[in-house]
């Protein structure tokens, strides 16, 4: 079969990525110093909103989880704390859900 270049690691998208985030520093962030530890992260913020994934897949779905939890790990504090708090009470939701759903069920064939 023949390869499609979707998985796996590949030098070429790896060269690819680093060229991209090199040349964003003489297309968008001219003047600043790719060197510099405050202008790789507002590099990589720009990278982040300029993102582009749709919302309606599973894989959508997922990179947005994965967003909250990459971000609530950069914030801290009582930040970190609530998206903590908030993800607890998602679990807790879809738990008693689920629970819910099993009760009825069994209501149903008993």
């Amino acid at each position: 079969m023949a390869e499609t270049g979707t998985f796996g690691d590949s030098e070429e998208s790896g060269d690819a990525v680093r060229r991209a985030r090199a040349n964003r520093f003489h297309d968008d962030l001219v003047g600043l110093d790719p060197a510099d530890q405050e202008a790789r992260e507002f590099a990589e913020h720009l990278d982040r909103v300029e993102q582009v994934r749709p919302s309606y897949t599973v894989e959508g779905y997922l990179g947005g989880v994965r967003d909250f939890a990459e971000s609530a790990n950069r914030l801290g504090g009582h930040y970190r704390l609530t998206a903590g708090i908030l993800a607890a009470l998602i679990l807790l939701g879809v738990v008693v859900a689920a629970w819910d759903a099993l009760v009825f069920i069994a209501g149903v064939l008993f």
